[in-house]
Order: structure tokens, then sequence, then C-alpha cells
């Protein structure tokens, strides 16, 4: 008995596994420092357009974008490097369900294009939180969605994706200690982000879209190979039994529903259940999609509004693409690897990964680094980089935005365009420091699935954001007070909720379920549901029981006031701000200051990194941009264009709802699927425990 205890600790000390058949060869790591070479020739390419010393310029790319890019620019801030971990993961967890999330999106980004949008450009704001000071007037709305965007980027989505980025490095290079390569990511991103502004970013994000797309449709080609092609997968996927499973239990075993999409409304039996989904996940996902500002800034690049409809039509066709190239790989992997990628035993996947809930995590990075070939094993890490630094430029770029426009021209309301160009680089810089900070807690707290860990939080704290933007854009009578505390209120209901989730944590498959019943009995897509319209019923309330807005904060703010040519009486106020913000070249009672002849070469170094120009054709430029943003504000669309868009999107429409029916048709009755794992139980030594 004495040796008992130290035979326990040397048994769970981790094992370090190195997934993939050999290290990465000397060709992967030169496909990988090609990728890094593009990345960074985009990145200096948008160190040379004009007007990158503007506010305009530099937070929305002059607004002179095509749809093609910032359609490939909204796909690539969105699939992180958490997809190819979180949603490959939840694949192989569960199966198809996750796919729902994608199609959801398709139908989201269009209700962004042609009702959100037209919205906030009429308004003629920078970002989000500023339209709510000329929708209600005040700051204490715009102040506190800043504040909580900022707080959310930096603790939520920078941190998972640098904690799931992590995985995939750690699993290709071997590495037990990743905070140096972290910050060679974190420093790359940065510095496109510092130096370029949103046009370097959606110009690296167009590079690494077609790098994501050709990588992982070469992963789900070999894969599908490995396994036999699509029908024996879906066979395959429902017997991926783990050999080592928990004492008469059924924990482990693939779910009957696993090729359902949408599932029982019953959350006691499903994961997925269709009327939450629906009705509860879809307000989320009006935040993600239709009122954050990461998302939200790239359409308002574009250079009219049939550019920005149709990158949202684009974007909206390649979210058709994640449900094949990541999730059913993750579902391969499963396959492929059942002991490993479907453990259920505590002590198996600890000494696999590391943790005690499950390996899912795993799933992409296993398959990429077992299967691939050398050189496409560089290839497939140059997609997880891009993926995690176009999310990370996209977090960097709408952050700063936020904290310059809305924060710190709060706390500084007549700062220039160069005070504030400097502050939006330097706060990047900052989000930079205090990710790398958070990155160890982010390590210590997650296990299980990360997309529904995602998922799970966005329930908690989105939707008060959304009712309150969804009303302020269609109903025109809520006014400050209702809107201020139905967002209060709402907010403050769902870090109650969030908090106990985090206090009890999900007990696993095997566990009882000991948690209060507003966890255990009411799922989070559920609570969502409830949290939005409990929002909206507040925000009625209090709006009724005060006075109406002011008319004049309607115009150009609801979607029916759009089109509306009539004076606010802020214009000259917004005009004002506009001039000096467009063109930091125009000093009061003066002339154009001409850069001084005898200058050091270094400041005018400084000069260019900081896109600081005082030509004479800077000051052209500048007012040529004013003058386009301005006509952007009529909102006006050529007849054929309108026609085109107005097709495609009944058509993409049509297509979403096609596919979820097809996706929630099981291709087996559950007395097959049964019998398929009866059989492999019996292989596996479980004879009769179904």
């Amino acid at each position: 008995m004495a040796n008992a205890e130290p035979e326990r600790l040397i048994k769970e000390e981790p094992v370090e596994t190195m997934v993939g058949n050999t290290m990465l060869s000397p060709l992967d790591i030169g496909v990988v420092s090609v990728y890094f070479l593009l990345v960074m020739g985009a990145g200096f390419f948008s160190m040379f357009r004009p007007n990158r010393g503007t506010v305009a310029g530099y937070f929305l790319a002059g607004r002179f974008m095509w749809w093609l890019p910032v359609g490939a620019s909204i796909f690539a801030s969105n699939i992180g490097s958490e997809h190819f971990i979180g949603l490959a993961g939840s694949g192989a967890a569960s199966g198809i369900a996750v796919g729902a999330f994608e199609f959801n999106a398709l139908v989201l980004l269009q209700l962004l294009g042609w009702v959100f949008l037209p919205v906030f450009i009429a308004s003629g704001v920078t970002t989000l939180p500023e339209y709510m000071r000329k929708r209600y007037g005040g700051r204490r709305i715009r102040m506190c969605l800043a504040v909580l965007s900022v707080i959310l980027y930096i603790f939520t989505k920078i941190s998972v994706n640098l904690y799931s980025g992590a995985i995939f490095i750690q699993q290709a290079l071997g590495w037990t200690n990743l905070y140096a390569s972290i910050v060679v990511l974190l420093f790359m991103t940065g510095l496109c982000t510092v130096f370029g502004g949103l046009a370097a970013v959606i110009y690296t994000d167009t590079l690494q879209f077609f790098i994501m797309i050709a990588g992982s449709i070469y992963v789900m080609i070999v894969g599908l190979q490995k396994v036999g092609g699509y029908s024996e997968l879906q066979k395959k996927y429902i017997e991926a039994i783990p050999s080592k499973l928990m004492e008469n239990s059924t924990c482990g075993l693939p779910r009957t529903d696993s090729w359902v999409m949408l599932r029982d409304a019953d959350p006691s039996v499903s994961d997925m259940p269709w009327p939450a989904f629906l009705f509860g996940q879809t307000p989320v996902s009006i935040w993600y999609w239709c009122a954050d500002q990461m998302m939200v800034q790239r359409a308002m690049a574009s250079k009219s509004l049939s550019h920005a409809q149709g990158a949202t039509i684009f974007a909206g066709c390649a979210k058709l693409l994640p449900l094949f190239i990541i999730i059913i790989p993750g579902m391969i992997s499963r396959v492929l690897f059942p002991d490993e990628v479907g453990c259920i035993d505590p002590d198996e996947c600890y000494r696999f990964c590391g943790s005690r809930t499950s390996c899912y995590n795993l799933a992409y990075p296993k398959l990429v680094l077992e299967y691939m070939p050398s050189g496409m094993r560089g290839v497939m890490l140059s997609v997880m980089l891009a993926a995690l630094m176009s999310d990370l430029t996209s977090i960097f770029n709408s952050a700063s935005t936020l904290f310059t426009m809305d924060i710190w021209s709060w706390y500084r309301p007549k700062a220039r365009a160069r005070e504030q160009l400097f502050v939006g680089r330097l706060s990047i810089i900052i989000l930079v420091v205090i990710s790398i900070l958070w990155v160890p807690i982010i390590e210590r707290t997650q296990g299980g699935q990360l997309y529904i860990y995602i998922q799970a939080i966005a329930a908690y704290l989105a939707p008060p954001i959304a009712a309150i933007y969804c009303m302020s854009i269609l109903w025109g009578r809520i006014n400050e007070p209702g809107a201020f505390w139905g967002l209060m209120s709402g907010f403050l209901i769902g870090v109650v909720r969030m908090a106990l989730d985090f206090y009890y944590g999900e007990p696993a498959c095997y566990e009882d379920d000991h948690r209060p019943v507003i966890l255990s009995k009411v799922h989070y897509m559920y609570f969502a549901l409830l949290l939005f319209w409990l929002t909206v019923l507040i925000s009625v309330i209090i709006s009724f029981i005060t006075n109406p807005p002011d008319k004049w904060r309607l115009i150009r703010t609801t979607f029916q006031t759009r089109f509306s040519r009539l004076e606010r009486e802020d214009d000259l106020e917004l005009k004002d701000r506009m001039q000096i913000d467009l063109n930091p070249y125009v000093v009061e009672n003066a002339d154009i200051v001409y850069e001084e002849p005898g200058k050091p070469w270094y400041s005018r170094v400084w000069k260019f990194i900081l896109g600081y120009d005082d030509t004479e054709k800077a000051k052209q430029q500048a007012e040529a941009m004013n003058e386009h943003i301005v006509q952007l504000t009529n909102l006006e669309q050529g007849q054929f264009s309108k026609r085109i868009l107005n097709s495609l999107l009944v058509l993409i429409v049509l297509i979403a709802i096609i596919l979820y029916v097809i996706f929630t048709i099981n291709p087996f009755t559950l007395e097959e699927i049964r019998d398929m794992q009866r059989t492999r139980l019996e292989e596996l030594g479980y004879p009769g425990l179904l």
C-alpha cells in the first residue's frame, strides 16, 4: 500500500502523444513560410493605398470595397480556428446537428443585407453603438454596448481563438509550451491590423478565404476516401464506439439521431431541440450576424448597398460549406480513431489529450496530421493559421474601432483624427497583451465541446442586445429609457444564468444531474428565447409609460424612414465631425500643411507607417472619399442589380429551407441503428448492453 500513491500519481501524468506519423517535414515548413509571406505581402500592400491616414479610411477601408473581398472577409472573420477545432469536435461528438448553425447564418446574413445594413448606412454611422446614440440621444446605451463588446472580444472571442489555435499547433509541432508561438502569431496579426486598418484585414481575409476552402476540401476528400465514401461514413459513424466504456453504461455510443439536424423538441433527450433552435438560437445569431461590430463593419466597408448585399449573398453561399468541410471531417475522425477521439473513460481521455472531459476537440488536427501527406500537412497548418489570424485581425480591428470611436470619443470628444488613429492602433497592442495574459485561464477551464460552449455563453449575453437592435430598427415608439432598462435587465438575468452554469458545471454522461431546474430542465436555447422576449416586454412597458422619442431622431434610423431626406437637428454637428474625421489635413482658418523641408528620415518613415500624408493629393483624396460616403447614405441602387439581388435572396432562402428538410430526415430507422451498434458492441466484448 505504501507504493500505491506514487503509482497513482505517475499514472495521472499526461502522456505526450505525437499525433501524426512524423513531425512537420522541411516541405511542410516551406509551405507555411510561403503562406506567411503571402499574408504579410497582402498586409503591406494595404499600406500603400490612399486615405489610410483618415478615420474612415482606416476603420472602414474608405468604403470603396467591392462585394467579393467583403463577402470573403465576412466568411473568414467568422470561420476561426475555433470552428476547425470546436465545430469538427461537435461533429465527432454528436453528428451533423451543429450544421444547423451554419444554415441559420446563411439566412441571417440576408437579414443583415436587406434590413439592418440599409438603416446603418443611411444613418451615416461608423460603429453600432454610435447608431444607438443617433437613434436615442444620450451616451449611456452607446457606452454600455461599446464596453460590453470590447470585454466580450477580449475574454471570449480572442481567448477562444488562441486556445483552439494552440491545440492544433501543439499537435503539429509537439510543443508543450505554446506561449512563444502565440506571441509570434499575435504579433503578426496585430502588425497587419495596426498598420493597415480594415483594408489590410479584408485583403488578408480574402487570401485566407481561398486557402481555407481549398485546403479543407482536400481534407474532406481524403477523409471520405479513407472511410469508403459518404454512405459508408453514415454506417461507420453509428458504429464508432470506443473499445473501453464505462461499466453498465451506454455513454460513448454515437447518438441515434446523429444524422438528424433539427432534433426532438424535448431537451431531456435532444441536444438540438428544433423549437429552441429556430426560435431561441435565432435571436443569438441575429446579434452575431446583424448587430455585432465585427461582422457589420465589414459589410459597411462596401462601396454601395448593392455591393454590401452581394457580399452577404456570397458569404451566405460560402456558409453552405462548413457542414461538409469541417463537420463531416470531424465525424470521419471519430470513425478512424474511435478510441482516441471518441473516448468516454476519463482516464483514457486524460492519457490521450490531457482532458478528463473528452478529446473531441482534437478530431480535426488528428485527421490532418495522421493522413495528410508531406506538404499538405504544411498547407493545413497554414489553413489553421489562416483561420486563427483572420479571426483575430477582424476582432482587433473591430475592438479598436469601438474603443476609439465610442469610448475614447466620450473621454476626448474633440480629439482630432490623428489622435484617434494613434489611440486605435495603441488599443490593439493593449488587446494583444491582455489576450496573452488570459490564455492560461482558458487552457485550465476548457474541455468538452468548445463550439457548444461558445454558443451557450452567447445565449446568456446576446439576446438582450439583439432585442434592442431589432426594436430600434423596426419600432419607432421605443425610447431611450425603454431601450436602456430593457438592455440592463436582460443582461443582468443572463449573467445570473451564466454564473450558475459556471458554478455547477454540466455533469458527465454517466453522472446524475443535481443542478437547479433552471439549468437541468431549461436548455440554453430555450433560455435565450425567454430572455429575448423578456427584454422586449420590459422595453415595451417602460417605453409606453415614458415620453415617446423626438420625431427627428427617427429620421434615417429606422427601417421605415431609411430613405427620408428630412433634416435632423444633429446633422450640422455630424457633418462637422465627419469633416474632422475624414480630413485630418484641414485646420480651421489655415491652408494645407505641406511637409516641411529638412525633416529627418525617421520622421518621414513614421508618417508613412501610420498613414499620415499632408500633401495636396491626399487632401483631394480625402475630400473625394467624403463625397462618396455622403452619396452612400442615399441608398441608391440600379434597377437591374436590385432585381438580380432580390432573385438571389429568394433562391438562397429556399436552398436553406430545402437543406434543413433533407438533413432532418434520418437515413436509418431506430431499429437499424440499434442492430448496428449491438453487433459492434459484441465485437468489443459488451454483449447485452443494448
